[in-house]
């Protein structure tokens, strides 16, 4: 009997003291995987087929519903950022910084980050789907298509300027829905102007590549009245309509590539389906 009631001593002791382990002892904290990320990542793999093709529009909404959810934190930003918190008023053209969190010949993920007053002028994606993603902050977007050749008998008029047709001219503000461009149509010629701070996510597909003739081209642009020498030929449309010419990449455009620190990507074409 002493020799069972021992035991029984100590198999309680021995419980004790695994229940005092077990409440001192804190588990590693779980790591979340970048969900929505993750699942651009493998959607864009499905949609874009590389140079030459556009994606249908069933591909279209489903990448756009995508973005269309997809926080800041999604790719690990925050409004407590510094970067988003100014001190300091800076002199000069704001530098534009841009970091690549992915790319591959079919396309690219990549964010830029505009501070206060910074433009991104007038530039094209020549043969590209593009979808533009505003994660946080207030900028100005203008972008046009190019209109068909016309004819005109202005003096003016010169071989360099180009008849475009203006698709957007305001301001957005986060959250808001993904602006999406295709190679000729729905803006593919934009410039941004940053109102507060602000940072966008562009998926580009295929990215650019100045190998395979998708470099990148400036514009400057006119009001369409530039050249009607007062009189009017697209009547109450005029507002609609502007000149564009094509320039060399403007001398204070600033930009510097920073390295990405959100979440990673996993390369892998079964996860996350």
């Amino acid at each position: 009997m002493k020799i069972e009631a021992s035991l029984v001593e100590k198999k309680r002791d021995t419980d004790i003291v695994k229940k005092k382990t077990c409440r001192k002892t804190k588990r590693p904290p779980v790591l979340r995987m970048p969900m929505a990320l993750q699942k651009l990542f493998v959607a864009c793999q499905d949609v874009f087929k590389g140079p030459g093709t556009v994606p249908p529009p069933r591909d279209v909404q489903k990448l756009s519903h995508i973005l269309d959810s997809m926080q800041p934190g999604d790719v690990g930003l925050s409004r407590n950022l510094p970067f988003f918190k100014p001190k300091n008023v800076v002199q000069g053209t704001p530098r534009v910084n841009y970091t690549t969190i992915y790319q591959c010949e079919n396309f690219s993920l990549c964010i830029f980050f505009l501070p206060p007053t910074a433009v991104l002028p007038l530039h094209n994606h020549p043969e590209m789907t593009v979808f533009s993603k505003l994660l946080l902050g207030s900028m100005h977007i203008k972008a046009y298509d190019w209109v068909g050749p016309v004819k005109s008998d202005d003096s003016m008029l010169s071989s360099q300027w180009k008849l475009a047709r203006l698709k957007a001219d305001r301001v957005f503000t986060a959250p808001c829905n993904t602006s999406v461009l295709y190679p000729t149509s729905g803006g593919n010629i934009h410039a941004f102007t940053a109102i507060t701070p602000c940072a966008f996510l562009d998926v580009i597909g295929p990215p650019y590549s100045k190998a395979d003739g998708r470099d990148c081209t400036y514009y400057r642009d006119l009001p369409y009245s530039a050249f009607s020498d007062g009189a009017s030929r697209m009547g109450k449309e005029d507002d609609c309509y502007g000149w564009l010419e094509e320039i060399e990449m403007p001398k204070d455009l600033k930009m510097d590539g920073v390295e990405y620190w959100g979440p990673p990507i996993i390369e892998t074409r079964r996860a996350f389906r």
